[in-house]
């Protein structure tokens, strides 16, 4: 039996068993998920002298990021960290990056979410390789409400095909939507057709520079009209400088090009707002095809080459020819873990109910969300919370500092400081743009 001290509470956990029990009174808070939120809510749990597991699937924390290493993001340092988890860091010999910089993704990792894995207060408590099949509570299903709140909560993990146990007073679902993407089909359904195509198709933003035979030359279609779809876009463009056969296609819903190009100018984050300057150029000068609205209804596979079958204007329309496709349509949330929990999510986005109103992009997509906390956050299975990106659902708008307020605020109501949870302030960069630009037709 091995004791793990946790911030002068003491645990029994036999790692070689199959079950990780904490006497009651110490029991974790377990966070799922080792990206940014997750880190950052184990950040905020140790300023507050608590225990906590953070249980992540990949091999490394970030590991989601990882995949998408390559790519810069459009927000500074200054709204990638923890106040927090920067603090703690600040007390070790850390490099801090310059607020202002623009980090990729590696360098998110690199630069920060490693650094703070590693310190002394985190690292024993975090377990990598170690992926969530269900949370339910302690001698309970769905249906049961006596005692309810009162029982612990159970979280089953595999761990390299082993099924184990952890107990946890409280669970922060921090697992995000990457890796779960939506399909090229405008209606969301995912069809075998699509599915058979798998080899020929990226639900990421590649990275063509090490893919390089795969694009070059090549006739590409990219389908999405979000940040993702723009970002594939100007890598193709490019590779295209040196690669001039290389052809390029864009396919969109929205009614209008100038609607994907975002707020320009007018967008507090500079770098978001000149994805949408530098792509409006090469549309312009004819560098990149432009099909919109149109909406995908299937896809084939024709003599070695890819069709995709839908509506413009609503007329069908086939496009034909292309070698391999981008699809940037955005992600999902996957609430399979969630099955046994009580909670609560909105019909349309599939987010947090009480976040749905200010993020559904039918409704709102300027950016702008009003500061929200623990109390927009709570669901019927108490103290149980889905935070960060996933806490989105299906919403495109979602910015780390975010998520870092969100956990901020749950985890000073976990340890009894309603007051601070309340006192939410939320300030993000707006994007200069109000509209979501889906719907109508030429």
């Amino acid at each position: 039996m091995k004791t793990l001290k946790i911030l002068n509470q003491s645990a029994c956990c036999d790692p070689s068993s199959n079950c990780c029990t904490f006497a009651e009174s110490t029991l974790p808070v377990a966070i799922i998920g080792a990206g940014p939120v997750g880190l950052a809510a184990a950040a905020q749990l140790v300023s507050k002298k608590q225990a906590f597991i953070l249980l992540e699937k990949g091999k490394e924390v970030g590991a989601n990021i990882r995949t998408w290493g390559h790519v810069t993001l459009f927000s500074p340092w200054k709204y990638n960290m923890d106040t927090a988890a920067k603090k703690m860091l600040q007390k070790t010999d850390w490099q801090e990056p310059h607020a202002d910089d623009i980090p990729t993704g590696n360098q998110l990792i690199d630069s920060y979410l490693k650094p703070l894995a590693a310190l002394k207060e985190l690292k024993p408590f975090i377990y990598t390789n170690h992926q969530i099949i269900a949370i339910t509570r302690k001698f309970s299903d769905k249906m049961k409400s006596k005692n309810r709140s009162q029982n612990p909560f159970v979280l089953y993990v595999n761990v390299d095909g082993r099924i184990k146990s952890f107990e946890a007073r409280a669970v922060l679902d921090a697992t995000g939507t990457w890796g779960n993407p939506n399909p090229a089909q405008g209606n969301g359904v995912w069809l075998p057709s699509e599915k058979a195509l798998q080899l020929y198709i990226d639900y990421h933003i590649p990275n063509i520079e090490k893919k390089h035979s795969l694009y070059a030359n090549k006739k590409i279609a990219v389908i999405g009209g979000g940040h993702s779809a723009i970002n594939s876009l100007l890598n193709l463009a490019a590779l295209k400088e040196d690669e001039s056969a290389t052809d390029i296609t864009w396919i969109l819903r929205k009614e209008h090009i100038e609607m994907a190009y975002g707020g320009e100018q007018k967008d507090e984050l500079i770098a978001r707002g000149s994805l949408g300057t530098h792509i409006r150029q090469l549309v312009e000068e004819d560098k990149i095809q432009v099909v919109t609205p149109f909406f995908i209804s299937s896809l084939k596979k024709e003599e070695d080459k890819i069709s995709i079958i839908g509506t413009k204007c609503n007329e069908a329309h086939t496009l034909k020819g292309f070698d391999r496709l981008i699809v940037n349509t955005g992600n999902r949330p996957d609430y399979s873990i969630n099955a046994e929990i009580r909670f609560d999510i909105a019909a349309t986005t599939e987010s947090v109910s009480a976040l749905a109103p200010l993020i559904d992009p039918n409704k709102h997509s300027c950016g702008t969300v009003k500061p929200h906390g623990e109390a927009e956050l709570r669901q019927p299975e108490s103290n149980f919370y889905v935070v960060g990106s996933k806490s989105y659902g299906r919403a495109p708008t979602f910015l780390m500092a975010t998520g870092y307020e969100q956990v901020r605020s749950i985890v000073a109501y976990l340890t009894g400081d309603i007051d601070s949870s309340r006192h939410v302030e939320l300030n993000l960069p707006e994007t200069g743009v109000c509209n979501s630009g889906i719907g109508g037709c030429c």
